[in-house]
């Protein structure tokens, strides 16, 4: 906020960025009515729902590419080490761009369109149902990416893998049958970002087929952001420095 017209200017960017997506989905439903039996509004569920927990790990986890050039290779991290603060909550700290939380928005305004248009029935536990959900594909996003940065500490350089699967995390956005095979898998066991849009928002939508899946997502959170902390511990403990 100390640059007030550059922190509008960050927002109303990621805004049209964003609106690049849902336009996307707009066009291909005016020529169809459903794809493998969703329709236009149930989309736009999902994705409004992505949008939510893709606002959060913007905000707090997206500059972690920065890992192992600017902290392993430069030696940034020395000074990391030296504080009596957590070293992975340090690193998150100052990587955070916080404008970008500002996605949340209008991710909760499709949503709601959405709603409306399905004429879904709300419940008092549906609230906390739904921060569980977010909470555990926020981790989800976050365990990938806190692994894809402590590879740095094993492999010297910028990770050329982080925007491959930056790319891949789009699928998530979509019904996760309108996928064949082996890339269905990876988005659910792998690189579970089926996870973080898709299976939390059915059991909101009341998609019972898909209710056993949903449930996990918190699960699955928890699992993936711990392993991630450990190697990332693991990694720290490799850790040399630059040298002199």
């Amino acid at each position: 906020m100390a640059y007030r017209t550059d922190f509008l200017f960050y927002i109303l960017s990621d805004f049209l960025l964003q609106s690049m997506n849902l336009v996307f989905i707009l066009v291909v439903f005016r020529h169809v009515d459903q794809i493998r039996g969703w329709s236009r509004e149930e989309m736009l569920f999902i994705y409004g729902f992505f949008m939510v927990p893709f606002g959060f790990y913007s905000g707090f986890f997206n500059h972690l590419f920065d890992v192992p050039e600017k902290y392993v290779m430069e030696g940034q991290l020395d000074r990391i080490l030296v504080r009596p603060l957590n070293s992975l909550f340090q690193v998150i700290m100052e990587t955070m761009n916080l404008e970008l939380i500002a996605g949340i928005i209008p991710g909760l305004v499709i949503m709601g369109y959405a709603a409306a248009s399905l004429k879904l029935q709300w419940y008092w536990w549906d609230i906390p149902l739904f921060l569980v959900m977010v909470l555990g594909a926020t981790l989800i996003y976050a365990g990938i990416y806190v692994t894809l940065a402590s590879l740095g500490f094993w492999f010297e350089g910028r990770m050329g893998l982080m925007p491959m699967v930056y790319n891949l995390s789009n699928y998530g956005r979509y019904p996760v049958n309108v996928y064949k095979g082996i890339l269905r898998f990876i988005l659910t066991w792998v690189l579970p970002f089926a996870f973080v849009g898709f299976y939390p928002s059915t059991i909101l939508m009341r998609r019972r087929e898909y209710y056993a899946y949903a449930l996990l997502t918190p699960l699955v959170g928890l699992i993936f952001f711990t392993t991630a902390y450990f190697i990332w511990s693991r990694g720290i403990k490799r850790y040399l420095s630059t040298g002199s």
